[in-house]
């Protein structure tokens, strides 16, 4: 396989076929190309664009992100899940603030340094900003290489993925670089896509080893499937006459970092018991549809309990820093889990009826 002409062909269709008008793309800038490849991790591009223009709305620089409170950027990051991205890019803006005078680094050693930031997307920044000569390996191009040299083994082993960095390294054309990785990207999207591969439009199928042999969709190699536990829980929904809802925040680290969600018991009665040391006597409970919430490794069974009581006076109820009071009305523009906005919504309909 000749290394020139492989990249080659990738710029020439890039230059026919690829994207050019992405928000991220136009009056390119460190800072929206590192905040894009950031949402686009585990994320679709149609997803990431409307949550790409109100963060920018927002956020327009690394200083506002940096000045920002944690819970206005977790809120704009609500939906698009995996928040830990949210969290890091927090901190990476204040590391930018305080260290390069808020400017985004361009030496690769200054961006990999930063939290939540690898190879592939120090690499993606400043190769895509700067036409850098960084190879990159995120999954669309994982797909494209692997069927094409018909590389075997799940890609997050460690031997495969350094067989994966070695190959990008190779064809990864020292001009252009900047068009080459988009067109790379581009082509796991559009051409080369998880199913139905678009083969006859693939500038590199002539000598593609896995279309030669019509295996496209064995690569990449699948992780091996392991069975996926369930958890369950019972979520405690408060609500006063005020019409507000009591939410508390999550630990910084761990499942749903630093967002809003309900307090969480292993079942009913340990819930309606923990009523009674809020000072809660008189109240009205109603169960909510159980539903299921699936992350990477395991499946969570929740259970919301909505529990009306009529007290006037709340005190006794919110006596921890980390509890606030969500007005249904007039929401708080704060950080919220996934599964506390779907009990939230089923929250509504119930009051509504009433």
């Amino acid at each position: 396989m000749s290394e020139l002409h492989f990249s080659q062909r990738i710029n020439d269709w890039h230059q026919q076929h690829g994207r050019k008008t992405l928000p991220w793309q136009l009056d390119k800038s460190l800072y929206k190309t590192w905040v894009s490849e950031v949402m686009l991790q585990q994320t679709q591009v149609a997803t990431v664009i409307p949550y790409f223009n109100k963060f920018m709305r927002s956020f327009p620089s690394i200083s506002y992100l940096a000045n920002a409170p944690i819970d206005e950027v977790l809120h704009h990051w609500t939906g698009l899940g995996y928040y830990a991205r949210a969290r890091n890019l927090h901190k990476s803006a204040q590391i930018i603030r305080d260290q390069f005078d808020g400017q985004f680094p361009e030496e690769f050693d200054d961006v990999i340094a930063l939290p939540g930031i690898g190879r592939s997307t120090a690499g993606a920044v400043l190769s895509l900003t700067l036409n850098k000569h960084f190879p990159i390996l995120d999954g669309n191009v994982k797909r494209v290489l692997t069927r094409h040299q018909k590389i075997e083994g799940w890609t997050g082993e460690k031997k495969v993925e350094n067989q994966l960095w070695s190959l990008a390294e190779k064809l990864t054309p020292k001009t252009d670089t900047q068009i080459f990785n988009q067109a790379m990207m581009d082509m796991g999207a559009m051409i080369c896509t998880r199913s139905k591969p678009k083969c006859n439009e693939c500038p590199v199928s002539s000598d593609c080893l896995a279309f030669a042999d019509d295996v496209m969709t064995n690569y990449p190699t699948p992780k091996a499937k392991k069975k996926i536990p369930v958890k369950t829980a019972v979520m405690l929904v408060l609500k006063n006459k005020q019409q507000s809802i009591q939410l508390i925040q999550r630990p910084p680290v761990g499942i749903w970092g630093g967002l809003w969600c309900f307090p969480e018991f292993e079942n009913s009665e340990a819930a309606l018991n923990s009523l009674q040391s809020m000072g809660i006597e008189q109240y009205q409970t109603t169960e909510l549809a159980t539903f299921r919430h699936t992350f990477s490794h395991y499946h969570f069974d929740i259970s919301p309990i909505l529990v009306e009581f009529s007290e006037q006076d709340t005190q006794q109820v919110m006596e921890q820093s980390d509890q606030l009071w969500y007005n249904l009305q007039q929401p708080q523009k704060i950080g919220l889990a996934a599964a506390t906005k779907k009990i939230l919504s089923s929250v509504n309909k119930v009051i509504n009826k009433e």
